[in-house]
């Protein structure tokens, strides 16, 4: 079983940053891809960013991009995001997601997920 352990979160004040870890671990640990999400209260879960491990190719919503930066490193099978310019539009639940086969851009496309973590952006 693949487990996904996520860290980071809590409350900033609008133009603040945060920064969000994952963690994996488990059965011999070698997904495809890795990716963020995120649920705002009333809405859906939405996509964020996503990585590949192997050459390490970046995907992001349109909502962060130029603020937000995926990362990773393989070493520790951890997963990064920084988030830069916070808005409060970005308040919302963040879900660490893993693919084994495809990069994870949509929740149907995620094999593991981990548990949530609230990122508060006050005005």
């Amino acid at each position: 079983q693949v487990q996904l352990v996520v860290s980071g979160g809590g409350l900033v004040q609008a133009g603040g940053s945060l920064r969000l870890s994952c963690a994996a671990s488990g059965r011999t640990f070698r997904s495809y891809a890795m990716g963020w999400f995120r649920q705002a209260p009333g809405k859906e879960r939405e996509f964020v960013a996503a990585i590949r491990w192997s050459g390490g190719r970046t995907f992001y919503a349109d909502s962060v991009k130029g603020r937000f930066s995926i990362s990773k490193d393989n070493a520790k099978n951890t997963v990064y995001l920084q988030m830069n310019s916070l808005k409060p539009e970005d308040t919302a639940v963040y879900y660490c997601a893993a693919s084994d086969t495809v990069v994870p851009v949509t929740t149907t496309t995620a094999d593991y997920w981990g548990q949530g973590t609230q990122a508060t952006v006050s005005s």
